[in-house]
């Protein structure tokens, strides 16, 4: 899988993993990452998520990192903002007052563009990328952002019955790619509603990674 594969989601509008309201995994569990109000929260992948709308109602200021220019243009649409727009390296940057989002290859994203972070939300990176880019990525994340706390959210899930995206990540997988850099607290396991884009019963869960 390559970067134009999601990129023509979004241009085709193929967006069914896109989420009607916030994740409830996280209106649940975010608090148990301690932020103060005004923290900022790093949204790998993260398309225009209402995850986002439900942090800066809540106080808190959002970075993000996301391929598709069409899902951060709907996404500041979405929110009634027009963002600033600069070129940083290979990426664009549009910006607002409490809104940094890095689009282009997350891999192009350095620790100096991001800027300092106080924790990341990963509900749809890990699991969209296959099993061979899951190690790169975790490394690249926790070097660009000096090990911040995160709250990961895993699909888990037969991967025979359903190719993916998203891909099924074990507790085996987060523990071996997660393991020497963070503390891992296994949070809950909870069934998806009616499975896995209706085809496959699955499971979400919830990881909370804290520097050990």
């Amino acid at each position: 899988m390559d970067t134009s594969f999601w990129i023509r989601k979004w241009e085709k509008n193929e967006i069914a993993f896109h989420e009607c309201e916030a994740n409830p995994l996280l209106v649940k569990y975010f608090k148990e990452l301690s932020l103060v109000k005004g923290s900022r929260v790093f949204l790998p992948l993260c398309g225009k998520t209402l995850d986002i709308h439900w942090l800066l109602s809540n106080g808190y200021c959002v970075a993000g990192a996301e391929l598709s220019k069409i899902a951060i243009q709907q996404l500041f649409e979405e929110l009634g903002v027009i963002p600033k727009i600069k070129g940083v390296g290979e990426l664009d940057h549009y910006s607002t007052n409490n809104v940094d989002i890095f689009v282009g290859d997350i891999f192009d994203l350095s620790r100096e563009m991001l800027g300092p972070v106080d924790a990341i939300y990963d509900r749809a990176a890990l699991v969209a990328l296959p099993e061979k880019m899951r190690n790169q990525y975790a490394v690249h994340l926790t070097n660009i952002t000096d090990k911040a706390p995160q709250l990961l959210i895993c699909y888990e899930y037969d991967q025979s019955v359903l190719e993916g995206p998203p891909f099924s990540v074990n507790h085996e997988e987060v523990n071996k790619i997660y393991g020497d850099s963070y503390d891992l607290k296994f949070m809950e396991s909870t069934n998806v509603l009616d499975g896995l884009k209706g085809q496959c019963a699955a499971k979400e869960n919830v990881w909370l990674l804290k520097k050990d």
